[in-house]
């Protein structure tokens, strides 16, 4: 399998001596399970004058990129739903898929400390407290009903479990290194595993989603458990009305804030306890 890269392309708070903003290629490698090194994986960084803002340049500076690493990667994720258009484009150019995903966990992370470290020590740097535009999240959809699980359970992992996550036998799935999120070995790691003699089509049916986070939903009209992914994308897992289990998610999502954000999700067969459809460790963070 070949490598999945992050992608961002938008303007930085530096501005150039014409007074306009200037704008950066970040890309970097996802790590796709608990055993990566993060300080191996592979980044790109590169500026872009605001005169060169295009799909054209976007696709020289990626061709760069891949030929620093010497292979192409097999996908592109990148959670600016405003560049879609140009971002896709380059990529297509380039024959690699590109797809909105807030599962850039890596890029989310690096552009935090190039904010905090590079950027105020670049000439032009102005400082920037106008955000990115966030557009309206679509309301949540039902599974389609041959995807719907015949049962749903709440369960608690230790982080430490995770390290021999590439061992375990799963189908479909995806994890991530737990020091990236600064979770300690000891720490709970609450998660929800499906159980359905469709765990494979279910299993299979999600990988192709990017998945971002579960979340509860405590609101006034219903009280739910989401799955999010894609860029805003939303699905309802399962509307929860017993008090038994409504105590359960509640407890999930403490847990999830207790392991800052780091939560999982499993897909299993009743006949096949041993193993996983799918398994993807999960962690909700948030998007500049």
């Amino acid at each position: 399998m070949g490598s999945i890269w992050e992608l961002d392309f938008y303007s930085r708070p530096i501005w150039d001596e014409n007074q306009k903003k200037v704008w950066e290629v970040l890309v970097c490698e996802s790590p796709l399970d608990t055993r990566t090194d993060v300080d191996s994986l592979f980044r790109y960084a590169k500026y872009c004058p605001s005169t060169q803002v295009n799909s054209v340049w976007l696709r020289t500076a990626l061709q760069q990129a891949i030929d620093k690493t010497g292979e192409a990667p097999i996908k592109i994720r990148f959670f600016r739903r405003q560049m879609n258009n140009m971002i896709s484009k380059a990529c297509q150019e380039l024959g690699i898929p590109a797809k909105l995903s807030r599962r850039t966990l890596v890029l989310n992370q690096w552009l935090q400390q190039r904010m905090e470290q590079v950027y105020p020590l670049e000439k032009g740097y102005q400082g920037d407290t106008k955000a990115s535009v966030r557009l309206e999240a679509p309301l949540p959809q039902r599974l389609p009903d041959a995807l719907e699980g015949e049962k749903l359970a709440f369960v608690t992992l230790q982080a430490s479990e995770f390290t021999d996550m590439p061992e375990w036998q799963i189908d479909f799935g995806e994890g991530f290194p737990l020091q990236l999120a600064g979770v300690a070995p000891e720490t709970p790691v609450p998660g929800v595993l499906i159980f359905s003699p469709r765990a494979l089509p279910i299993a299979a049916w999600m990988s192709g989603l990017d998945l971002a986070w579960l979340k509860f939903d405590s609101g006034p009209q219903a009280k739910r458990l989401l799955l999010e992914t894609g860029a805003t994308e939303s699905w309802i897992l399962a509307n929860i009305k017993n008090p038994q289990m409504l105590a359960q998610a509640q407890n999930f999502e403490q847990a999830k804030q207790k392991a800052n954000g780091v939560h999982f999700l499993g897909v299993q067969s009743p006949t096949q306890a041993e193993s996983f459809a799918g398994f993807w460790l999960l962690w909700e963070i948030d998007l500049p």
